[in-house]
């Protein structure tokens, strides 16, 4: 936690830096990743496993009491929360301080809107993005776009979005 304070308190302008203790505190980190300040991990990342090229929005919250995989481009927006840890519905469990561990998983190239909540055991696939606010309570399968709470598919990524890349607004790349 010491580490993570040190880290919350870098100046953003410190890339090095930052890359350098990101190094440091997680179990993998990739080329070219990105993470605005604050900061939040239970463990500092020790158990965080991200791959190259990814970008986290202010506000991250990592509760990392066990494996957290982040494939390569993903993009992650203000105040996500990725957690492993969760707690036994039976009150007495509870009252003895249980608590199950399960990894979260997410493939290459997802984007989460801002607000989103992935619950322990998660795996989400390739190329899926999640709406603003979804809370993701079961595994999303590749090429989906789902949202909501809790979280459900509303469609597979299609033809109109190799067009488009927000409503009307036309791609004037080739890709």
């Amino acid at each position: 936690m010491d580490r993570l304070h040190e880290f919350n308190q870098i100046k953003p302008s410190e890339l090095d830096k930052k890359s350098a203790m990101l190094r440091e505190m997680f179990a993998e980190i990739g080329e070219d990743c990105y993470i605005e300040m604050p900061f939040h991990a239970n463990w500092g990342g020790k158990h965080v496993h991200f791959g190259k090229n990814i970008y986290t929005n202010f506000n991250l919250t990592l509760v990392d009491d066990t494996q957290i995989y982040v494939g390569d481009f993903c993009q992650i927006g203000p105040n996500v929360v990725l957690t492993t840890a969760g707690h036994p519905i039976l009150p007495e469990l509870r009252e003895r301080a249980y608590q199950y561990n399960a990894p979260v998983r997410i493939g290459r190239n997802c984007w989460l809107g801002a607000d989103v909540v992935v619950v322990p055991g998660v795996t989400i696939g390739d190329n899926v993005v999640v709406g603003a606010g979804s809370v993701i309570t079961r595994d999303l399968p590749d090429n989906v776009v789902a949202a909501g709470n809790p979280c459900r598919i509303l469609r597979e990524v299609n033809d109109h979005d190799r067009e488009y890349y927000f409503k009307d607004r036309k791609i004037d790349l080739e890709l």
